[in-house]
């Protein structure tokens, strides 16, 4: 993933993938909601359904170099990228900003030789995602 075309041929190769899903995938196993960002997906399967359908997209490979691993929400809660999912007691979704055990909350060093403007789209950036993608309860 070092490449700046690496972004580009990873969304390229899963479109191909997708295709493939949407043509072959069986009725039982069809995704209700499927949002995908370069090679992380979200989606809302029937339950119990998660290994059967991880199985299936592995199957679509055919050399076998993707590997798809799933992850079930606990307690109501699941990570996507770096949100929090997590639904309420009555039926909603609630939506906050994750960051790993490990984040260090360093963006951007202030004293570094970095123009101001750089600087301050760092701030400005995360305070329009917390204005845009936490939902207050």
């Amino acid at each position: 993933m070092g490449s700046f075309v690496s972004p580009l041929v990873a969304n390229m190769y899963m479109e191909h993938l997708e295709e493939k899903l949407q043509s072959t995938v069986p009725a039982e196993l069809k995704p209700k909601l499927w949002k995908r960002y370069v090679h992380d997906i979200l989606e809302v399967i029937r339950k119990g359904s998660a290994e059967k359908l991880t199985e299936f997209l592995n199957s679509l490979d055919a050399p076998g170099s993707t590997k798809f691993t799933y992850e079930l929400e606990q307690d109501g809660k699941l990570t996507f990228l770096d949100i929090l999912l997590e639904r309420t007691d009555s039926g909603g979704l609630k939506l906050c900003i994750y960051r790993k055990p490990t984040h260090t909350d360093q963006y951007l060093n202030f004293s570094s030789h970095h123009p101001v403007e750089h600087k301050s789209s760092v701030v400005r950036n995360l305070l329009e995602r917390s204005q845009q993608l936490v939902t207050i309860s």
